[in-house]
């Protein structure tokens, strides 16, 4: 294994993905150069990536998620963009995750559309959520017809 030697030590790098119909990865990005002072953005077709100080990208990001916080959503990434142990420049294929990001972004309009809905609900017509240990016992006779039925 070749040696690696850190380029950005003491920095931190985020995903900023947005899912909108408002807000596309190039105006995100737009934003994210007017406020990055310093901190690197490097735009994607999912959004943007921010590395830089940890202070630096929490603001940036804070204010990134202000232009449309149900439909921009943060994750932590492990490496700087262009890092050699994860840029498909050098690995000569998708970047491990990318596929993982993939699917992750046809989930989030779900995860949009829930929050959307949330706003909408009074919080006293809301009811409690059941409790998960609260057990549920089936009877016998159930029980039976459910494995004949499986067996038919």
């Amino acid at each position: 294994m070749t040696d690696y030697t850190p380029v950005h030590v003491g920095s931190v790098t985020k995903y900023v993905v947005v899912e909108s119909f408002e807000i596309t990865p190039a105006d995100l990005a737009i934003r994210g150069y007017e406020i990055s002072d310093g901190a690197m953005i490097k735009e994607t077709c999912f959004g943007l990536v921010v590395n830089g100080k940890e202070e630096d990208v929490n603001r940036i990001v804070t204010e990134l998620r202000k232009m449309d916080p149900d439909h921009i959503f943060v994750k932590d990434r492990g490496f700087p963009p262009g890092d050699s142990r994860r840029c498909r420049a050098n690995l000569g294929s998708a970047r491990p995750g990318y596929h993982g990001m993939e699917y992750e972004m046809t989930v989030i309009p779900y995860v949009s559309h829930g929050l959307e809905e949330l706003k909408k609900r009074d919080e006293a017509t809301v009811p409690p959520p059941e409790n998960p240990l609260d057990k549920k016992v089936i009877d016998i006779s159930t029980l039976k017809k459910l494995i004949d039925a499986q067996e038919s």
